[in-house]
């Protein structure tokens, strides 16, 4: 491997390589979907991300020739290994040309890292937290990715097999049918439910109304999530960013938020229209035209992007998510939506995927967190 050189990014125009190289390695490709520059940056810059309060981070570019063939960010989730019990790296933001070479050179230095640190395992693709992208695309190559996926080539999970990285668990998304109504069981379901434990669907108008109940939501997704592989809880500042983020593009009508008698969030479902084309449109940067793309989009689709559900685990398996599942479901269809993607799920997270029994669907993606455990 001498002619391969990898050298840590210090500086912001490295940076600004380190995130455009995905860019060219997939320019062309008609399956994968580009995230925008500026979230990147967001996620990749300390003082811009409230994980870095937990998080030691590094990245790296590999050159040939010096010509740039490659990528990784190497990350310490100090609160995961604390939570887990683990002494673990991960690593994410992996990208490489088809040459073992330069994988193994990146994935060497992201081991050799983990080795000074004191660190015993390697684990990813994971980011600094479960809202970023995790996971490498093991099945669904040929299938149109969303704006909460990574795609890579096949060969990226051939190369880590090589490198003696082995499966820990996968995730799973389906895509549904949308179909001409509602199951009648689901409005059922979803009736008795409401009734029974003395809940209501927050009837909101708008994203302003919806803003009140944020941090409430995210304090449900902490506890819905938090024997769930790797899940750290977000932090109040997290939690505060991501609200700044996002719920201000929200659109209402394909959001449910339940509420029990407290005004607390029960239970919620929130998916957006399908941003995949748009964002392919926009390469990467919302100007100067990237965010008209986005813009229509938002307005009419004829796919939706199941992002996020949770249910309080007071609530866990009574029904809950008939409720959210219901309304969503019938806003798709009084809005013309013909397919929904589901949010991705852990392949044992059985109960994940038992309100799809009803439905048409086939599997989406399949998307896979390896791991080394002796480095």
């Amino acid at each position: 491997m001498k002619n391969i050189v990898v050298k840590e990014v210090k500086s912001k125009s490295e940076l600004k390589k380190f995130i455009a190289f995905q860019d060219k390695l997939y320019a062309g490709n008609k399956y994968r979907v580009p995230q925008l520059h500026i979230y990147e940056k967001a996620a990749l810059i300390p003082e811009k991300n409230p994980a870095s309060e937990f998080c030691e981070a590094k990245y790296w570019l590999a050159y040939k020739e010096n010509k740039i063939v490659g990528r990784i960010a190497g990350i310490i989730n100090h609160k995961s290994n604390e939570i887990w019990h683990e002494k673990h790296m991960r690593f994410g933001w992996i990208d490489f040309i088809d040459d073992i070479e330069v994988s193994s050179a990146l994935i060497k230095t992201v081991e050799n890292w983990a080795k000074v640190k004191g660190l015993t395992a390697v684990h990813g693709p994971l980011g600094f937290s479960d809202m970023d992208l995790e996971g490498m695309l093991v099945e669904g190559f040929d299938e149109m990715g969303t704006q909460a996926t990574i795609y890579n080539y096949p060969y990226y999970p051939i190369h880590l097999e090589k490198l003696g990285y082995k499966k820990d668990t996968d995730w799973i998304q389906f895509e549904i049918k949308v179909p001409d109504k509602v199951p009648d069981k689901l409005k059922r379901i979803s009736s008795l439910v409401l009734e029974k434990y003395d809940l209501r669907i927050l009837d909101a108008k708008k994203p302003k109304e919806v803003l009140p109940y944020a941090k409430s939501m995210f304090y449900t997704l902490n506890e819905a999530f938090k024997s769930l592989y790797g899940f750290v809880p977000l932090t109040d500042k997290q939690i505060e960013k991501y609200t700044k983020d996002y719920f201000s593009a929200i659109d209402v009508k394909f959001i449910c938020f339940v509420l029990d008698k407290n005004n607390e969030v029960a239970g919620f479902g929130i998916s957006i229209y399908s941003l995949s084309k748009a964002l392919q449109k926009a390469k990467g940067k919302l100007f100067p035209f990237g965010f008209i793309h986005i813009l229509k989009a938002l307005r009419k689709n004829n796919k939706v992007d199941m992002l996020l559900q949770a249910v309080k685990p007071k609530y866990q398996n009574k029904g809950v998510a008939a409720v959210f599942y219901n309304k969503m479901m019938q806003a798709y269809i009084d809005n013309g939506v013909e397919i929904a993607i589901s949010s991705h799920a852990l392949e044992d997270n059985k109960s994940a995927f038992l309100m799809f029994n009803d439905y048409e669907i086939r599997q989406h993606l399949k998307r896979r967190c390896y791991i080394k455990k002796e480095v």
